[in-house]
């Protein structure tokens, strides 16, 4: 084989493993979130959490029931939004933001929001 496709043949399984890997990430990103949802919802609904203008769960006020949990929740969420950035070409910041009204178009009433200016608001 020659030297060229020896690299081709190299890049290729690289690129196979890392997409085997990321797919493998992402399915247990998506385990774990979907395994977090009913307490998110529950501290939501409670007041205690709200979405932030990052597209990130934050405490509204004083109690820090489940830190463990939202901090949880935040890094994977900002893994996702790292992995969406590098496909779209952007940050994950813009990613994030762009999240954050989707949230919050779908948002119960109630539920506490950041606004661009980081007011906490009910919908």
């Amino acid at each position: 084989m020659n030297q060229t496709r020896y690299l081709w043949f190299m890049a290729t399984v690289v690129v196979g493993v890392f997409l085997f890997s990321a797919s493998a990430c992402c399915g247990d990103i998506k385990q774990r979130m979907k395994d977090r949802l009913p307490r998110i919802i529950e501290l939501k609904a409670a007041g205690i959490i709200g979405e932030n203008s990052q597209g990130l769960l934050a405490f509204v006020g004083g109690d820090r029931q489940e830190q463990a949990l939202v901090e949880a929740e935040n890094k994977d969420r900002q893994l996702v939004y790292r992995a969406i950035a590098q496909q779209q070409g952007t940050t994950a910041a813009v990613v994030g933001q762009r999240r954050a009204l989707q949230i919050a178009e779908k948002a119960k009433p109630g539920e506490w929001l950041q606004d661009a200016g980081g007011k906490w608001v009910q919908k």
